[in-house]
């Protein structure tokens, strides 16, 4: 049978309650997921994706994690607000799965307070509450969809595999030549780059410059690593050569559009979807 089936076998066989155990499964139906089929998803560097699990009922959490394990990904948990906002400024996730009511801060705070400092990671709310308004306020506040209790693993891992993808910071094994940053899309293949259909052409260097960029969306790339991997040699001064064949870029895929190659001072550059 489907892993997801395994599962609950492992939790009610295993030393927690038979009680416990009735309890969270009222809360989340364990069904075969179709994406057990799909394409694994990993970060554009090929590591796994990382997902941040916050809820104060451990058990939930465990059965949630153990899901998104089996796709491959790495994820770490948190069971209350504070905890979520540390482990999200040291674990970098890609998506967050974010309970509505937890004991500290509620999930809306954290996602205020995750926004505020300039994180844009998909979130995934995961609550009792339906009401509309309930709805429109997640949403208003920056979550990016919304799931309610009781709810099935094979819904939660698609929708957060629906995020991940909008959001561009993975990309499929499923042996696609094409890297989408946005309505951004560059072919390794064909060395051909789009932006919204229209046709941009690139020398040598400027196709490499942007497939690095591009490998790591909303990620901040410094002068020396773009050196280094692009131009193959250490910082030695030389940074200024960075500095222009970004100016190159910009005026070939910015002309005429909301900027996609963003400037951070002190720091590098670093490329994301228009809003």
């Amino acid at each position: 049978m489907g892993h997801l089936w395994t599962m609950r076998s492992l939790l009610i066989d295993g030393s927690q309650s038979v009680h416990r155990n009735r309890s969270i499964l009222g809360e989340v139906t364990t069904t075969t997921p179709a994406t057990a089929s799909a394409p694994r998803l990993t970060r554009a560097d090929g590591t796994p994706l990382r997902v941040l699990v916050v809820d104060d009922e451990n058990s939930l959490t465990d059965l949630l994690s153990m899901a998104l394990r089996y796709e491959g990904w790495d994820v770490k948990a948190a069971s209350d607000g504070q905890a979520a906002l540390a482990t999200a400024r040291e674990f970098k996730p890609d998506a967050i799965v974010l309970d509505w009511m937890l004991p500290d801060i509620d999930g809306i705070q954290v996602l205020g307070r995750l926004r505020s400092s300039g994180d844009d990671t998909p979130i995934l709310f995961l609550t009792a509450k339906d009401s509309v308004e309930d709805r429109v306020s997640g949403l208003t506040a920056g979550g990016d969809d919304y799931v309610t209790k009781p709810f099935s693993l094979e819904e939660v891992v698609a929708r957060l595999r629906g995020l991940i993808r909008r959001s561009a910071s993975a990309i499929s094994e499923a042996g696609d030549s094409r890297i989408v940053v946005g309505d951004l899309v560059l072919d390794e293949e064909s060395y051909e780059v789009t932006r919204a259909g229209r046709e941009i052409e690139l020398t040598a260097t400027e196709f490499e410059l942007l497939r690095f960029l591009m490998r790591n969306p909303r990620r901040v790339l410094s002068k020396a690593q773009i050196l280094d991997r692009v131009w193959s040699y250490d910082f030695g001064g030389k940074s200024s050569v960075v500095e222009i064949y970004i100016s190159y870029l910009r005026k070939k895929i910015d002309v005429g559009e909301e900027p996609m190659i963003h400037t951070v001072r002190g720091v590098g550059y670093v490329i994301k979807p228009t809003s």
